[in-house]
């Protein structure tokens, strides 16, 4: 039986990637032999704005660094908003930099952002057109949609709950997501995104989403266990995590650039 570390970048006042997270890894270890343990570095940020985001993505490289000294196995940057805050295809420079910043460390990990693994979910589950949440102010929010457009994805439907502060963001609570999407048009869209944040938290209201609306639905907390363990060549499985991770999905590959690149 083997045990991986799962390492984590995360904002100072994130409180969700360390218990979601942790808690689909848990799951899976009720199905598979498995064994994880769990390691965070952290990036100073309160306010969810463009200011604060620049200057704590800064602080990613100091992050891998603590982290490749810790020899995980794994790193996962767990900030959507902040890389996409960052440029259309940013996912694929951040990803490419912290694995070489490990590397160089003398503990080369495959690094996974939640922004490029969202993407990556998305693509998996054949996705085109889009319904998405997002707890950031409208101007972010938008930020958000442009970049997983230009990313092949048509976001047919939205609703940015306009929450400033990141710790008030770790705090909704998860059930109130159903009722907000069954207020959204998800009759002709291919796939929900529940969170478009890791620190919203929403595992517990994917399964009934996904009963409701007969449509496949993820999250940047499943994307990013998805692609943890697509990193780990491990079985993409996890109980009870929705679609994404059902197990139907093991093993898909997808094209890793970016539209920017293509």
């Amino acid at each position: 039986m083997k045990t991986y570390r799962i390492g984590q970048i995360v904002p100072s006042s994130n409180t969700t990637m360390e218990t979601e997270i942790p808690a689909m890894l848990r799951l899976r270890e009720q199905v598979r032999p498995e064994r994880f343990t769990f390691h965070s570095a952290r990036m100073r940020m309160k306010h969810v704005n463009k200011e604060e985001l620049a200057a704590m993505d800064a602080e990613s490289d100091r992050c891998a660094l603590e982290l490749s000294d810790a020899r995980v196995d794994v790193l996962g940057y767990a900030c959507l908003v902040a890389i996409m805050a960052m440029g259309r295809g940013y996912h694929c420079q951040s990803e490419s930099r912290l694995s070489a910043a490990t590397a160089a460390n003398g503990a080369s990990a495959p690094v996974v952002t939640s922004a490029g693994a969202l993407v990556q979910g998305l693509r998996v589950l054949g996705a085109r057109r889009i319904a998405l949440v997002a707890p950031y102010m409208i101007p972010l929010t938008k930020l958000v949609i442009d970049y997983i457009e230009h990313e092949g994805f048509e976001v047919a439907d939205w609703r940015a709950l306009e929450i400033a502060d990141n710790l008030a963001v770790g705090r909704h609570d998860p059930m109130k997501l159903p009722e907000i999407v069954a207020g959204m048009k998800t009759d002709d869209v291919d796939a929900i995104v529940l969170s478009a944040c890791v620190q919203m938290p929403s595992l517990p209201a994917i399964a009934r989403v996904e009963a409701a609306t007969g449509k496949p639905v993820l999250t940047a907390a499943v994307a990013t266990t998805y692609a943890m363990l697509g990193a780990l060549r491990l079985e993409q499985v996890v109980p009870g995590a929705g679609a994404l991770l059902s197990g139907a999905y093991d093993g898909v590959q997808v094209g890793a650039a970016s539209a920017a690149a293509a």
